[in-house]
């Protein structure tokens, strides 16, 4: 095949072509726990590192290998990791170069559940994470130190919508050898955040990947584009003996197998440790929802455009939240980073305040009122009482969500369909 293939073709077909035993052109689901080991040298040699293959589904599954390969290419990387959920893959991604006593710089703009992770649960292990405005991305500078050991990010943030500045934050990163990690869930297709300079990126497959709402799972993506070994003593975990692998030091054991150091650390200390493994049934069916991911992310993004032109128009709307919709630097941004769209993510205000926002969700009669985004259904919440109700109104406030905030993720139905039960519901909420 071409070397160069678009994001239609490797979501079909990177990875894998058949089985070679039996032609199955679908990737099985190998339900499995163990793996036969050929023999005594061939597991020694698994185990040591000095030959790749499967040993154990916590470490390794070969139906998560193919949407491990998938993505990969999807996102032009180096290597990816298939974890047990986004938030999982959240806290792997910092912890698998953070120890206790250091710390890590993130934007405030970020989804409620990994908020609360980062100022809260990570924090009790002894890791310290500085939240910054990133409407400034001097501020990421301005909050570094001697432990500093990453940023970290939303692409576009759930809810606030205002797309990051990637590359000048990576910028500053890599000047100080810091990694910028990304989380795209909300941007898949629309956003390669590798080429903007990014060094890691996080997803919650759950979201667009599966895009049916019935599989959880996360996964990181090691870009392969960040030098490790030269950032020196600003990433000890990665280039001091680790006595969890026979003093392993990551950047100089994985330099036969390419620039993976990251990826491999986190499959074999935090992976194996644990054990935040993916389901292979899971893989399975992310698998199925990458072969429609282009397709549906462009009826996504028409259709919330649509929708938000439309919430703008709306006299019981106060604001409407949709990159289109920015002016200025915000949107200038968000034409350079996203391609093909906007997203599926809307947030709105209503005139009648959270009152009239709760009215509103219990009058929707096709859209679900779910905690979930990503879905091939159209979804409605509301998020002060529900996906960020632990954070207090301050952090509430910072991450962008107010009393009478209502998030729209827009599905793939008929766009009629969708504004004819936004009308009727903001009808009856006043």
């Amino acid at each position: 095949m071409p070397n160069k293939l678009h994001p239609e073709t490797l979501a079909l077909h990177a990875g894998w072509r058949a089985d070679p035993e039996t032609g199955s052109v679908a990737v099985p689901i190998h339900q499995t726990t163990s793996y036969q080991f050929k023999n005594t040298e061939h597991a020694a040699n698994l185990f040591a590192l000095s030959e790749l293959g499967n040993i154990y589904t916590r470490l390794q599954n070969p139906t998560n290998d193919i949407l491990e390969q998938r993505m990969t290419a999807l996102e032009g990387g180096a290597a990816a990791l298939a974890l047990s959920s986004g938030q999982t893959a959240s806290a792997v991604a910092l912890q698998n170069i953070a120890r206790a006593g250091d710390n890590v710089i993130s934007s405030t703009d970020l989804y409620g559940g990994t908020w609360n992770l980062f100022s809260n649960t990570l924090p009790d292990m002894g890791l310290e994470v500085r939240f910054v405005d990133p409407s400034d991305p001097q501020a990421f500078a301005n909050a570094i130190d001697e432990r500093t050991r990453a940023f970290y990010a939303e692409t576009l943030p759930n809810p606030k919508l205002n797309v990051f500045p990637i590359a000048e934050v990576a910028a500053i990163g890599r000047a100080k050898g810091i990694p910028l990690i990304m989380d795209n869930t909300a941007a898949p297709i629309l956003c390669r955040p590798l080429e903007h300079g990014a060094a890691v990126i996080v997803y919650s497959t759950t979201k667009y990947i599966g895009g049916h709402g019935t599989s959880i799972g996360g996964l990181l993506i090691d870009g392969g584009n960040f030098d490790w070994e030269a950032a020196g003593e600003r990433q000890p975990a990665l280039n001091n003996p680790d006595p969890s692998y026979h003093g392993a030091v990551w950047s100089q054991v994985t330099k036969p197998l390419g620039p993976v150091a990251y990826i491999v650390k986190a499959r074999t200390t935090l992976l194996r440790d644990m054990g935040g493994a993916m389901s292979p049934f899971n893989a399975f069916m992310f698998l199925q929802g990458l072969e429609t991911l282009p397709l549906r992310m462009r009826t996504h993004c028409e259709n919330a455009a649509k929708v938000a032109k439309w919430l703008d128009a709306q006299k019981q709307v106060t604001k409407t939240i949709y990159p289109s919709l920015m002016t200025g630097a915000l949107r200038e941004r968000a034409d350079a980073v996203l391609q093909g769209g906007y997203g599926a993510l809307i947030g709105f205000e209503l005139a009648g305040g959270v009152e009239a926002g709760k009215k509103f969700i219990d009058s929707l009669e096709l859209l679900y009122h779910v905690a979930n985004i990503g879905d091939a259904r159209s979804l409605a919440i509301h998020p002060a009482s529900t996906t960020h109700s632990q954070l207090s109104q301050e952090e509430q406030a910072a991450s962008g969500v107010t009393p009478g905030y209502i998030r729209l993720s827009i599905g793939l139905e008929h766009i009629d369909d969708i504004l004819a039960d936004l009308k009727q519901a903001l009808n009856k909420a006043g």
